[in-house]
């Protein structure tokens, strides 16, 4: 079993739970997931099958879209619903919807974010939830990440009462904190906030619809069907830039060989896939670092054709 399997993930689940169950429910070990969704999250986990397992770190490298929730009115500790108050204020105002978009198209482009201390980045190769739980307040890294395109999705003019809500929409690059985006849209606003609610609704080109929920997968796997929810492993990387080769090389890249940068791909650092001329991807290169215009095999991912 080979592939790719948009799973809509469920929330009460972290990914590593989704990928146990999906162990059972496939029948094979060999099964990993393409980023950590929290626990309260639902929506697009792209599970990789087999060899596909080999391309999970470009599908968590590409970009993703979320519908989310942010709450003025309070802060928590986890920035987002599950956490324990930690500042509140009663919003005492109106606030109007110009300002509201005013304040996402301030956070459109390249911005800098800090993660929360409820998160799975490490500092000192310890997770930073493990010190949280603790009670250990450390240093935490600020990184740039890329907000492409952020839309309010709500009809309303003017928003009023003690605690606010309001939905957007957001396509980002990896690595970005929807819920510390949610603090810092309401930090712009004047006001402590949260997020209250998200959904993924699309990870590298997999989309909602893609998605399989695990009753479906059980009744398909009832039915013997389950290679029906498996996309091919080319879907995962569909939005990398494509070099297709003849046989005679194509027997050359399966053994690691260094290929000439496609005139076309001139400057391009990589990835780059290296495809057959059926559109089969044989593997991934990158620019070499030390060899001008060579390029070589970042991850082989077929070499028993």
């Amino acid at each position: 079993m080979e592939g790719i399997l948009p799973l809509f993930k469920p929330a009460g689940m972290t990914s590593h739970d989704c990928v146990f169950k999906l162990r059972k429910i496939l029948r094979t070990k060999k099964v990993g997931h393409t980023g950590t969704l929290d626990p309260d999250v639902t929506g697009v986990l792209p599970i990789c099958v087999g060899k596909a397992t080999k391309i999970a770190e470009y599908i968590t490298d590409a970009g993703k879209a979320y519908e989310g929730e942010v709450t003025l009115g309070f802060t928590t500790t986890t920035e987002d619903s599950s956490g324990e108050k930690v500042e509140e204020k009663a919003v005492d105002r109106a606030i109007t919807r110009t300002e509201v978009e005013e304040v996402l198209q301030s956070l459109t482009g390249e911005i800098a974010q800090t993660p929360p201390m409820y998160s799975a980045v490490k500092v000192n190769g310890k997770k930073l939830y493990e010190y949280a739980r603790q009670g250990i307040e450390v240093e935490r890294p600020t990184r740039k990440v890329t907000i492409y395109k952020i839309e309010l999705l709500d009809d309303r003019d003017s928003f009023e009462g003690d605690q606010i809500s309001f939905k957007f929409r957001v396509s980002c690059s990896k690595g970005t904190y929807i819920r510390t985006l949610a603090v810092t849209i309401g930090e712009k606003l004047g006001y402590p906030a949260h997020m209250s609610s998200l959904v993924r609704i699309q990870s590298a080109d997999f989309t909602i619809e893609d998605c399989y929920t695990f009753e479906q997968l059980e009744e398909l796997a009832e039915e013997g069907n389950l290679a029906a929810s498996l996309h091919p492993l080319e879907a995962g990387i569909s939005y990398l830039p494509k070099y297709r080769i003849n046989d005679k090389v194509a027997e050359k890249v399966k053994n690691g060989a260094l290929l000439p940068i496609p005139e076309e791909y001139a400057g391009n650092s990589g990835p780059i896939i290296v495809e057959t001329e059926d559109g089969k991807a044989l593997a991934i290169y990158r620019a070499h670092p030390t060899k001008i215009g060579m390029m070589k095999p970042d991850k082989v991912l077929r070499n028993d054709q």
